[in-house]
């Protein structure tokens, strides 16, 4: 079996399009500027809202969601790659976050 890509926090360039897939509370308590937002349980059913001509950096809280949710865009023929250690790692390495909540992001 393939190994899974993955990219680490620090190194995600600017403009990449990331795909959140942690719960609507995760979300709104802390994400990552221009992320989309698609639930894991969601995915399947919003696949085509992807756009597959374009990698998109999948993330959760700390790798775990994500990294299925990869697995799953790569059998369906999208460019996916795993964060690695999720919103913790981005968080650790100092990225930037907002929050829907009007209060300080934080992960969730």
């Amino acid at each position: 079996m393939e190994e899974l890509p993955e990219i680490a926090a620090a190194a995600v360039p600017a403009g990449t399009r990331l795909l959140d897939v942690r719960e609507a509370d995760e979300w709104s308590a802390g994400h990552i500027p221009g992320a989309r937002h698609i639930p894991m349980y969601e995915v399947p059913a919003r696949l085509a809202e992807l756009d597959p001509t374009e990698r998109v950096v999948v993330v959760c809280k700390v790798g775990g969601r994500s990294a299925a949710v990869t697995e799953f865009l790569r059998r369906h023929g999208l460019d996916a790659v795993n964060l690695a250690g999720g919103m913790v790692a981005w968080q650790a390495a100092g990225r930037e976050m907002v929050s829907e909540v009007g209060a300080r992001p934080v992960v969730r």
